[in-house]
Order: structure tokens, then C-alpha cells, then sequence
């Protein structure tokens, strides 16, 4: 499974358990705050809680521009296993 393939499977996946906000990071260095999100195959939608300097409130990136999620809410790292995560061996 390659980078995109699992990003889109992280967010198709996304257990109700873990809240749906925190920052995403793209490939162009940018951080977006989002607090809810939708997927389609190629594109995830992301919608921020404040609009940023232009205006945008909903921001559209394909998959394989994620570079990595950043959660914002405090939680025990025990609570992302329902996620596919584990202590290592």
C-alpha cells in the first residue's frame, strides 16, 4: 500500500471514537485546520472552523498531497488502535 492509498483508507476509516478535527499537512507545507471532513477516491474535502485570509472555509486536496495529520485533541495513544496502530513487538 503506498502513501495515498493509506491516507484515503485512514479517513474512509475514521472510527467515530476519534474525533474529526485536528491539522492537516500537505505536501506544499501548509497546515490547515479542519473539524470535519469528507473523502471521494482521489480528494479529500476538509472544512475549517474559521475562514482563512482569503475567505475559504472548505479546502480540497488529493491524497497523495497529505503529508501527515496532526490531532489536536488530547487523547490516550491506547484509543488509535481502532485506527490499525499498535505497540511495536
Amino acid at each position: 500500500m503506498d502513501a495515498t492509498d493509506a491516507w484515503r483508507s485512514l479517513f474512509e476509516n475514521w472510527p467515530q471514537a476519534v474525533p474529526r478535527q485536528g491539522l492537516l499537512v500537505t505536501n506544499f507545507g501548509e497546515q490547515i485546520s479542519f473539524v470535519d471532513f469528507l473523502v471521494s477516491p482521489a480528494i479529500l474535502l476538509v472544512e475549517r472552523d474559521k475562514p482563512d485570509s482569503y475567505g475559504a472555509r472548505k479546502v480540497m486536496v488529493q491524497f497523495e498531497a497529505v503529508s501527515a495529520v496532526k490531532i489536536t485533541s488530547p487523547m490516550e495513544l491506547a484509543r488509535f488502535q481502532v485506527m490499525g496502530f499498535q505497540a511495536p513487538f
